[in-house]
């Protein structure tokens, strides 16, 4: 006797490539992905949710700054505090009064060196501008998006840095210890060192790398840098 299942809707999801497996193109219906619906709306709150699974995926969160600024903030209200009670009870100040500092705050830039106050207005500044990039600019973490029609793929920077290592040793006939391959955002650079005596081709190794990232067609797509060292090793 068989009994019938109902099927269960896919929701979306996001694929993350591991460091040591590199992108591979697979056959129409070999990779599980997700299917839209056949109702727009359906389709519609699928590709939003996607979105946000990606979007969560390459940007690096804000936790960390967070938790240090409420930090620092906590500290200062609880050393206020402290101060604030024993000047209530009494009792000497534990670094310096509230009334004095209060005083001293604002009778500058008088009784203070110019040089003293230029570097505490500095560091302040600089601080100050470091938790406000922070929070004004998209934080991306070391990642690309891969296309694909039916699912989300996250790559890691050093799985694509890996594949293009790999064709950029077979354009140039060198070991893997010659190629060395950064990748960012929106840069792709490529280190070799030649072997003594067997001149290389950069146009071909600068090919090679760009048909590579093509086919694997990452978002946002990088330019390609060729670097060929000017010493060479000795062959083995």
């Amino acid at each position: 006797m068989s009994h019938a299942q109902t099927p269960h809707p896919q929701t979306p999801h996001a694929r993350r490539s591991l460091p040591d497996t590199a992108p591979a193109q697979t056959a129409e219906g070999d990779t599980p992905g997700v299917h839209t619906p056949g109702t727009p709306g359906n389709g519609d709150r699928i590709d939003v949710g996607l979105q946000r699974i990606l979007k969560r995926e390459t940007r690096s969160s804000r936790a960390g700054m967070a938790a240090l600024a409420a930090a620092l903030v906590i500290a200062a209200c609880l050393y206020a505090l402290l101060e604030s009670a024993l000047r209530a009870i009494g009792q000497p100040p534990w670094l310096i009064d509230p009334q004095t500092a209060a005083e001293r705050l604002t009778a500058l830039p008088g009784g203070i060196s110019p040089l003293l106050l230029g570097a505490l207005g500095g560091v302040v500044a600089m601080v100050g501008l470091m938790f406000f990039l922070n929070a004004v600019l998209p934080g991306r973490k070391s990642r690309h998006l891969l296309e694909d029609p039916r699912a989300g793929v996250v790559v890691d920077d050093e799985v694509i840095a890996s594949a293009l290592a790999r064709a950029a040793r077979t354009a140039a006939n060198v070991t893997q210890e010659q190629v060395m391959v950064v990748v960012s955002q929106r840069l792709v650079v490529v280190n070799v060192r030649p072997t003594s005596g067997v001149p290389l081709h950069e146009e071909r190794i600068l090919a090679a790398v760009e048909d590579e990232l093509q086919r694997m067609a990452p978002s946002p797509m990088p330019s390609v840098r060729v670097n060929v060292a000017a010493s060479g090793v000795i062959g083995a």
